[in-house]
């Protein structure tokens, strides 16, 4: 996001990137793990999730209406759980893989996701982030203005639905986390297709064990009250990591490591109880350049140089404006609105009646008109 800000009309102009040997100097003293920093993360976030679910056995005895509001709070430390998990995933957390890989079982556990499975498919997602040519894993469903334009009715109503908020940040997240990952990938290796059968036996021990204890029906209801909120939390963070207007596409020809950390990966400016409850994840364009740099390393990472101050940072209100951009359009090299969509459509048949009667298109009115062929792999998942 290192940018000159156009107007409107205009594609971005982008400021120089910092070298890769620059900017890999800056980071490496921060990807050295440190253990008493992880084991303090560790008690400081499965010490009060542990509290917090005792005090809701206690409030099931007044009200199941008195323990729902510490199911949400429950809910947002799962989100700092996630983040360990995640880091576990890169193997960040530790110097040790073994603790990685168990820390990160159990994590995943708490919060619903294989985790073999999982660090499979993020690492696809880092090795492809911003790249038009290679959608499809581990991103938010994204397209062109073009693909948009040139789609069947049936396929731009399914975007429309899939970028819906509503069904972004509230069934998505609960289909993914609850339904979607008890599922193996038939792409993944035997590893990853059996870490999921292990996962979702660890979490019906789980559920049986919190059942037995809570009583079913009200472990279910705050189980998923918790997890709601995690996921929604987690799928908005991941949103807006990548989905801003000046983020970063590019085809194949041009995609660059660096511009997709520093251009297409959001520095997310939150306040300072945020930021713990999301493991200074908002840091994300450090953690893209080295997923090896921890959590608990990210902000002093970004503070130690000047190229990261440089990045311009996304603020809440910005985020939020997020919202109604949909569409890539490759020519502005920005995230636009449907509504921009709609006025290339119109301009496009405009320029369509104003042009001779041998150069016009011959798409029935209403239907797209052909304007070249679609590059591969044009969709994604919004997972």
């Amino acid at each position: 996001m290192i940018l000159e800000r156009p107007t409107s009309a205009e594609p971005k102009v982008r400021a120089p990137l910092p070298p890769v040997a620059e900017w890999q100097a800056a980071i490496a003293p921060y990807q050295e793990p440190s253990t008493w920093r992880a084991f303090v993360q560790i008690a400081d976030t499965l010490g009060p999730l542990a509290l917090l679910w005792y005090l809701m056995s206690l409030a099931l005895s007044v009200s199941l209406w008195l323990a729902i509001p510490l199911a949400v709070i429950a809910g947002v430390l799962l989100v700092r759980v996630f983040i360990i998990f995640h880091d576990c995933g890169h193997g960040s957390f530790f110097r040790s893989r073994l603790a990685n890989d168990v820390t990160g079982f159990v994590a995943g556990m708490l919060t619903f996701t294989p985790y073999y499975l999982w660090r499979w498919q993020h690492a696809q997602h880092h090795a492809t982030a911003g790249h038009l040519d290679q959608r499809g894993t581990g991103d938010v469903w994204t397209m062109t203005v073009q693909e948009y334009l040139e789609a069947s009715r049936w396929k731009r109503f399914a975007y429309r639905l899939a970028r819906n908020p509503f069904v972004l940040f509230v069934i998505a997240p609960l289909y993914l986390f609850v339904i979607r990952q008890r599922i193996p990938s038939s792409r993944a290796s035997p590893r990853e297709r059996h870490s999921v059968w292990w996962m979702n036996l660890a979490v019906g021990g789980m559920v049986a064990a919190l059942g037995l204890w809570l009583g079913f029906v009200p472990y279910l209801v705050l189980q998923l009250v918790a997890i709601g909120v995690a996921g929604a939390t987690g799928v908005w963070l991941f949103y807006v990591q990548h989905q801003f207007e000046d983020a970063y596409w590019d085809r194949a020809e041009d995609w660059d490591y660096t511009a997709a950390a520093l251009e297409g990966s959001s520095f997310y400016e939150l306040p300072r109880v945020l930021r713990w409850c999301s493991g200074n994840i908002g840091f994300h364009h450090i953690h893209h350049l080295s997923p090896r740099v921890p959590n608990y390393n990210l902000e002093r990472c970004h503070r130690s140089a000047r190229m990261f101050a440089e990045v311009e940072p996304l603020t809440l209100l910005r985020s939020l404006k997020s919202l109604r951009l949909h569409l890539w359009d490759e020519g502005l090299r920005r995230l636009v609105s449907f509504r921009h969509a709609r006025r290339a459509r119109r301009r496009a048949e405009r320029e369509d009646l104003d042009a001779p009667p041998e150069g016009r298109s011959r798409a029935p009115a209403g239907e797209p008109r052909d304007r070249g062929p679609l590059p591969p792999n044009t969709t994604g998942s919004a997972s």
